[in-house]
């Protein structure tokens, strides 16, 4: 299968942005005098927004709070957006990968769960290069992934149909956003979920490293 332009996850695609996250929610837990939770598990709690993050790290009794839930997810948000940037960076290989996308002329863009305005924040401080044609986060009125409604304004936006373009992502719900839209599902094994995760949710590639991408993936470009 040709593709012509890629669509990146975010969080444990482009970014480890794993600690800050889970820095944010514990600290949230912590003010409310709740257990706080390992890294580990917070591999499991993101990636369905940061309203799921919260409803996954609060004590059952008030996860079902809909009123608490939604304060707590507020406080997460505010946390956040005041060290989205503490420990976040690039995983090793994302930038040269992207570099020889763009040398190839390859349109891409950015598709997340994260809140709007800090994807769009962290975006462009850990990628000056203006790589991203689009950078698509959590706003209000948009259903997230895996619905593939953003996906799919995205590749209206490339004036592209759905199957010429590749959707990356590490866990179950890229892998579904994909499969839902109609993209190509990659799975890339560097971030936050297992091999087997990606695959049971209809991963037709896998990558171990950002310099697999040219080689497994093949692309039409200018």
């Amino acid at each position: 299968m040709i593709s012509k332009a890629a669509i990146f996850d975010l969080d444990g695609t482009l970014i480890n942005s794993l600690q800050d996250l889970a820095a944010s929610a514990n600290a949230v837990l912590r003010e409310q005098g709740f257990p706080e939770h390992g890294m580990d598990s917070y591999r499991y709690f993101v990636g369905n927004g940061m309203k799921k993050l919260m409803e996954r790290c609060l004590p059952k009794e008030k996860a079902i709070d809909e009123a608490f839930v939604a304060k707590a997810t507020a406080r997460c948000k505010e946390i956040y957006a005041a060290h989205t940037l503490d420990h976040t960076k690039p995983y090793d290989g994302i930038v040269l990968m992207l570099e020889r996308l763009q040398t190839m002329g390859i349109p891409m863009a950015v598709c997340t769960n994260k809140p709007q305005e800090e994807a769009k924040s962290v975006v462009a401080s850990l990628f000056p290069q203006n790589f991203f044609h689009m950078v698509i986060g959590d706003s209000e009125g948009q259903p997230p992934k895996p619905d593939p409604t953003k996906v799919l304004h995205i590749a209206k936006g490339f004036r592209l149909a759905p199957k010429e373009i590749a959707y990356f992502g590490d866990s179950s719900v890229d892998m579904d956003t994909a499969c839902n839209g109609g993209l190509l599902p990659v799975g890339v094994l560097w971030g936050f979920r297992p091999k087997e995760e990606l695959i049971e949710h209809g991963a037709r590639i896998l990558l171990d490293t950002p310099s697999e991408l040219l080689a497994k993936v093949h692309f039409s470009y200018a």
